[in-house]
């Protein structure tokens, strides 16, 4: 998100938080991010994947792994990228500057890239929301974004915990476009891969600002095997959303009030959010907070049982 100061915050940075309260990398949990932390297994790679570059075949079987997954409307087409963040960097490109509507808070990379290809802020030419949105996990419907914008980007890069309120369907209209992240829900973000959907003239443009062989062998390997392993996909769903629903209660119990989120995070209301990071960080569990408001703290979900053991011990 963007600070009041303009400043871009994410989640990480263990080092400045190891540099700051002691330890090593290994001593600490990060639940700073909303990556799913028990990711999908690696498959085995073919060992061209890591010596030649991605023939065409390979990619058309991601591509149609997912279509077939993300249920892509026939009127729109489909491109790989090195993560959701390359396509974002570029996609103001796709107009001439104008207005751009952002509704905040939100991930602050979309506001970044606007203002980087120079954009200004408000209600005109294009609009840009995150749905369900980072970091209070609001969900947005078909008719708050029926506008006539040139450019309306929709971001479900948390969308597939909730597939059922996917827009995707919207990204045959020019001017739509649809991003999915890989990294979040699949918990393979150093796998750097992303997908925009959209009308196929404005794929082809994202397609020559990308380059060639955009996407990495293990990447187009990983993600076609993944994309078609439709059970993992539905118990990942289903063990996620129990997992929410525990760090619910841990939090609650520690005095926290739930101010939103997915299944992937969780938005808290904790009155001081500095000081509870900070409780948190002296037992070496990173957590997120935001330039924009001094009570709310975001945690991803832990992973392993000793993860959530020492949650609970730091929080007693």
């Amino acid at each position: 998100m963007t600070g009041t100061d303009g400043k871009r915050d994410h989640g990480g940075g263990i080092d400045g938080a190891v540099a700051r309260f002691g330890g090593t990398r290994g001593d600490w949990i990060d639940l700073s991010t909303g990556i799913n932390p028990l990711p999908y297994p690696l498959p085995d790679f073919p060992p061209d994947a890591w010596t030649a570059l991605p023939d065409q075949g390979a990619f058309e079987a991601l591509s149609d792994a997912a279509r077939a997954f993300w249920r892509v409307p026939g009127g729109a087409a489909l491109l790989a990228a090195p993560g959701a963040s390359a396509l974002i960097a570029r996609i103001p490109a796709l107009l001439p500057a104008g207005t751009v509507e952002i509704p905040a808070p939100t991930y602050n990379e979309h506001r970044a890239a606007f203002r980087a290809h120079g954009w200004q802020e408000g209600n005109g030419d294009a609009l840009v929301v995150v749905h369900p949105n980072n970091p209070d996990g609001r969900v947005w419907t078909e008719a708050e974004l029926a506008s006539d914008r040139r450019l309306t980007v929709i971001d479900e890069s948390f969308g597939d915990v909730l597939p059922e309120s996917s827009l995707v369907h919207l990204a045959e209209r020019p001017g739509v476009v649809v991003l999915k992240s890989f990294g979040k829900f699949w918990g393979l973000a150093g796998l750097r891969l992303g997908f925009a959907i959209a009308h196929p003239e404005t794929i082809d443009r994202l397609a020559e600002m990308i380059g060639p062989w955009a996407v990495s062998g293990p990447g187009i390997a990983t993600g076609t095997v993944a994309l078609r392993d439709l059970g993992w996909a539905e118990e990942t769903r289903a063990r996620l959303a129990r997992d929410a629903e525990r760090l619910d209660a841990v939090m609650t119990r520690a005095g926290a009030a739930i101010a939103g989120g997915t299944t992937l995070f969780r938005l808290y209301d904790v009155g001081e959010a500095a000081r509870w990071q900070e409780r948190l960080a002296r037992h070496h569990i990173w957590t997120r907070i935001f330039p924009y408001s001094d009570r709310w703290i975001r945690l991803g979900l832990p992973g392993p049982e000793a993860h959530w053991a020492r949650l609970e011990e730091a929080l007693a």
